[in-house]
């Protein structure tokens, strides 16, 4: 068992539930969170208690116990997804493995 985590634009949340589906990934938790690129400086330049705009992308992370043969599907279908894609925003997975649980 390995642990499965998985970021996206909200622009592609629904996608990404799909693939869960196609991997047959069906115990999975998710929360909304915001993206940043180059986190540092942007995160510092909008520092202030009410900043008029704000500078994070809207995404989600998903994370998933699952088998391996599960993510490597579930790899597989992100690849192909990312391949078609027409913006600088490709889902991110990555996989961590656990040494104990209960």
């Amino acid at each position: 068992m390995k642990l499965l985590i998985v970021t996206v634009v909200d622009e592609f949340q629904k996608d990404v539930l799909q693939l869960f589906k196609k991997a047959n990934i069906e115990s999975f938790s998710g929360s909304d969170i915001e993206g940043y690129k180059n986190g540092t400086s942007s995160f510092m330049m909008n520092a202030s208690w009410f900043p008029s705009q704000k500078s994070g992308a809207d995404s989600s992370m998903f994370f998933s116990f699952t088998e391996d043969d599960k993510i490597d599907l579930f790899f597989d279908l992100v690849e192909k997804f990312n391949e078609n894609l027409e913006t600088n925003n490709p889902i991110h997975a990555v996989v961590v493995p656990i040494e104990r649980s209960i």
